[in-house]
């Protein structure tokens, strides 16, 4: 019965995939068609066969999506079972077994994840000692491709040869591979491990210790991706090793989303699905859910145009829904205002919600207009992609505090604390204490341990008696963790000890700007004290896993959801996994959407057929709007400027050519201030339209 019940209210197609349970399988599930829906049924429906929860792992990319999988499962399966499944991302997966394995790892004291602000210090350490400091490097380029490397399963050895190989070498990838050793045997040194390494090295780990890999294999039984055109090549061999001995691997993606090529991701991985795991079954969910049948028209005939796409056409049971407007703006600011205006009518005649509205635009530049529009108008608004709470710089000196306490050789949280609030330990005596260190060789926390108790002549008396104190002041908070204390108490004092809140207010410049920021910190101890609460943890190794989620969270989770009746405002890339009842597509031209980026003279390409084919990166831009336009359930308003620039430099615009794609009948043309004299809006679209078509045919 309980197998049934999770069988109930599918579709045929949905009732396949949850019930095709051995072997590998790629489940193609098109915008709104389901797929979270298919997940949490088909873990339900392995667990009624009698599958335990804990040889079941449920992968997503985000923390937001497994905690919404675990909340589905609660009604499903029995509350324990559902505590007992492993939801999580890739990172947390790697996570969990490298701190399960760390004496397999050589690391029996733990380990600290560096966010990308501690990366950035051992980047430019290494810069500095390297005497490149002086050359105004940009250390989150090099930091960049560092990262693409290590996903793309490129060690430094590895690619310092593919560079004497190469006939072109650019100016950072040189810095690079300079860099890339020198800030892995860095990271190494300081017991530390980067975002990407939580999947590098559990990957190593797997490959080198067979007795580490056959333990793995036989917990994890069933493995389950969701997002699977968001993975690399890391995440790719780290699922081989782990599904080898039985092959049961279920992967739910769509190639027509696969938008994060830039950042890494792989559409290769579901392209060839069937070719990298022979014999696996392809179930195509396109029965969507989510938009009226005039949007998904829009969409397909947009999306169509791609090729070597896995072959699929969204459908609807719902027939008919509002016509897509296309708005044709004199300049970037009518289309804000109009925005704006048409925001207000949906809300007062309509009776939406503003939390039902998105604004989407390919770039971040964009937002500003709209941003000026809305509170113009007195309409709120989120900003997806705005600076998150931890990302405050209060907030980082507060948790490089706290890391300071559980792990003392996290080099990085010393650095950025030791002379904050300013205590005199300057440069120069950083400086002493990095040469004792190095001759030493011990770590900078003993460095200042003996500096402290050592008559050394190098150091004043008065920054000696400062370090001192810093020092005393830590270790006795170390130890007060040890035993039972309130965590929000307990951090609110140290910091207080510490000089923090003070130098907050003494900051500045205002007093408002003081009050916010301490607002911030309380907002951030607050948050200490309701996890503890929740999880009934104490002593450092809990305040440790705690500070370990933060990292983890604020670099896997791009989006900042704030509570209350608000407009979204977000870039395409931004509002991927999210719907609205109404969504306006904006700047929809040539050098927007497509990003002129990929504009390029490569960007055509003569096929085999003798046709046209865009470049891959087009072709990205092409699934970007694709993804916009899937977004809406109910309207959709595809807006674009005549003109656009400053008001003293305005530019003629060229509409974007996704929408000569769009069939006529599926849209009604608003045109906000037509300059051709007379011509009526079916006219003037046409003209737009013909001039599309022959910036075209020069591109070919």
């Amino acid at each position: 019965m309980f197998a049934l019940a999770c069988l109930a209210d599918l579709n045929p197609s949905q009732r396949e995939a949850v019930t095709t349970t051995e072997g590998p399988l790629l489940v193609l599930a098109g915008a709104g068609s389901g797929k979270t829906r298919v997940i949490t049924h088909r873990i339900a429906y392995l667990m009624s066969l009698g599958v335990p929860a804990n040889a079941i792992v449920a992968v997503s990319f985000t923390n937001k999506a497994a905690d919404e999988m675990r909340e589905r499962l609660m009604r499903l399966v029995p509350p324990r079972s559902a505590r007992d499944l492993t939801l999580c991302t890739f990172h947390s997966l790697g996570l969990h077994i490298l701190r399960a394995e760390q004496e397999a790892l050589g690391l029996p004291g733990g380990f600290t994840i560096y966010d990308t602000a501690d990366q950035l210090g051992v980047i430019r350490e290494i810069l500095r000692h390297a005497h490149l400091q002086d050359r105004r490097l940009d250390a989150k380029a090099i930091l960049s491709r560092i990262s693409r490397l290590k996903n793309a399963g490129v060690s430094a050895e590895a690619f310092l040869d593919q560079l004497r190989r190469s006939r072109f070498v650019s100016e950072y990838d040189g810095y690079a591979a300079e860099v890339y050793p020198r800030y892995q045997a860095r990271m190494r040194a300081l017991c530390a491990f980067d975002f990407d390494d939580l999947l590098v090295e559990t990957l190593r780990l797997l490959r080198e210790q067979p007795e580490v890999r056959q333990r793995w294999q036989r917990r994890f039984r069933y493995l389950m991706i969701d997002e699977y055109q968001d993975t690399n090549r890391c995440q790719l061999e780290l699922l081989r090793i782990l599904c080898e001995p039985h092959r049961n691997l279920a992967v739910v993606g769509d190639d027509d989303q696969s938008i994060y090529s830039w950042r890494g991701a792989e559409p290769r991985n579901i392209l060839d699905f069937t070719e990298q795991f022979p014999g696996a079954r392809v179930i195509k969910l396109e029965e969507n859910y989510r938009s009226s049948s005039i949007i998904l028209q829009a969409a397909n005939a947009v999306i169509r145009k791609i090729q070597g796409r896995h072959d699929k056409t969204l459908f609807t049971r719902r027939a008919g829904g509002e016509p897509i407007q296309l708005v044709i703006a004199p300049d970037g600011e009518a289309e804000a205002r109009f925005v704006a205006e048409e925001i207000d009518l949906l809300r007062s005649r309509h009776g939406l919600m503003l939390g039902d509205i998105a604004v989407l635009y390919r770039s971040n530049a964009q937002a500003a207009l709209f941003e000026e529009e809305l509170r113009q108008a007195q309409i709120g608004y989120r900003l997806i992609g705005g600076q998150t709470l931890f990302d405050r710089k209060e907030i980082k000196d507060a948790i490089a505090y706290l890391q300071l306490l559980v792990h003392p050789h996290d080099e990085i949280s010393l650095r950025r604390v030791i002379n904050y609030p300013a205590r005199g330990i300057g440069e120069a005596t950083l400086a002493r204490l990095e040469s004792w260190q190095r001759q030493a060789g011990v770590t900078l926390w003993q460095a200042c341990l003996h500096a402290c108790r050592a008559e050394d002549s190098e150091i004043a008396p008065r920054v000696r008696a400062a370090l001192a104190a810093f020092v005393d002041c830590v270790q006795r908070h170390r130890q007060k963790l040890a035993g039972s204390v309130n965590w929000a108490n307990f951090a609110r004092e140290y910091l207080v000890e510490m000089g923090v809140p003070d130098d907050l207010i003494r900051a500045g410049p205002t007093v408002l700007a003081a009050q916010r920021r301490l607002r911030n910190l309380e907002g951030f101890l607050d948050a200490l004290g309701r996890f503890q609460e929740r999880s009934s943890a104490g002593g450092a190794e809990a305040l440790r896993a705690y500070l370990q989620r933060l990292v983890l969270s604020s670099q896997e989770d791009d989006a900042t959801h704030l509570a209350g009746d608000l407009v979204t405002l977000s870039t395409l890339h931004g509002a991927k996994g999210l719907e609205f009842r109404v969504v306006f597509l904006v700047g929809m031209e040539e050098g927007l959407l497509p990003h002129r980026r990929t504009l390029a003279p490569r960007e055509v390409d003569l096929s085999e057929a003798g046709g046209v084919r865009e470049a891959a990166d087009l072709g990205e831009e092409r699934r970007l709007c694709y993804v916009g336009i899937t977004r809406a359930r109910e309207r959709l308003y595809l807006c674009r400027a005549q003109l656009r620039g400053s008001r003293l430099s305005q530019t003629p615009r060229t509409p974007s050519r996704f929408l000569e794609d769009i069939p006529v009948e599926l849209l009604v043309s608003r045109d906000l201030e037509s300059p051709g004299g007379g011509m009526s809006a079916e006219e003037e679209e046409e003209f737009a339209r013909q001039q599309l078509r022959n910036m075209l045919k020069m591109t070919e």
